[in-house]
């Protein structure tokens, strides 16, 4: 998928098929199109491993095209839970792990290549919301954080927020240890963290984990019911997807695909 020159190959998308208010839009990059070489080919819009700055910078001018003329923020992410509220003069590379907005033009930007992506809104369309979340961000509760903030921003009931699962490390390829599987299961209900987790079929004392579904569950937990998106199936699988999707996993040097989520 390298390309022999540097002329931006147009982005595919990813599918989204979520009901979304009136004024407010998204979309899900792959890591199809753009100008980026191997092992970065080609829509890479992460500045940060080590692809040629000119390529990045020519592939995220081409994400912002089509944005209807929303600036996408790229975030500094560091696995955290620190939600910023965003306007038009915030930099990129801020340092956060989710973001919102109830400002037009602006939109919410998360970059990932395993780690789940998350957009938020609510019903009524007044704010947008975006996060990050790997097994440490989620364990240490940027869900939580980031409904609390919109809720409050909206002056809403976690039951208006809707919420976009992105692809991630898939359930059959997400090996983790021990301390990642106690994280989940010593908080809120066992039983259903605990389905999260089934023991890997040739190492003792490793688990395979569904990220998406622990997601899905602390969502679930904070009243949030309108859940679309990633559901722990193959098809959402970063690793899985070679042609589709980064993975950093599969590879290690990889590029970035990103979420971004705006109001007109």
């Amino acid at each position: 998928m390298s390309h022999t020159s540097h002329t931006p190959a147009t982005p595919l998308f990813w599918p989204m098929q979520w009901a979304l208010p009136v004024g407010v839009q998204a979309l899900c990059t792959t890591r199809v199109g753009g100008v980026s070489h191997a092992p970065f080919d080609g829509f890479n819009l992460g500045d940060h491993v080590q692809d040629e700055a000119h390529a990045v910078a020519k592939n995220r001018a081409l994400l912002a095209s089509q944005l209807n003329g929303a600036r996408p923020v790229f975030l500094s992410q560091v696995h955290g839970v620190e939600v910023v509220q965003l306007n038009a003069a915030t930099p990129d590379g801020t340092k956060a792990d989710a973001c919102l907005t109830q400002e037009p033009r602006v939109a919410c930007t998360i970059m990932v290549a395993d780690c789940l992506p998350l957009l938020f809104t609510d019903d009524a369309g007044q704010v947008v919301a975006a996060a990050h979340a790997g097994w440490r961000g989620l364990a240490a509760g940027v869900v939580e954080q980031t409904v609390q903030a919109m809720c409050e921003k909206a002056g809403i009931g976690p039951s208006q927020v809707r919420v976009w699962l992105g692809p991630c490390i898939g359930a059959d390829a997400f090996e983790v240890g021990e301390d990642v599987r106690v994280a989940f299961t010593e908080q809120g209900d066992a039983s259903v963290a605990e389905r999260c987790f089934k023991p890997h079929p040739t190492h003792a004392q490793k688990w395979l984990a569904d990220l998406a579904g622990l997601a899905r569950w602390r969502l679930q937990a904070l009243g949030v019911h309108s859940v679309s998106g990633n559901d722990s199936t193959p098809e959402w699988c970063t690793v899985t997807q070679r042609s589709r999707l980064f993975s950093f996993r599969r590879d290690g040097m990889t590029g970035r695909f990103a979420v971004c989520i705006w109001r007109n």
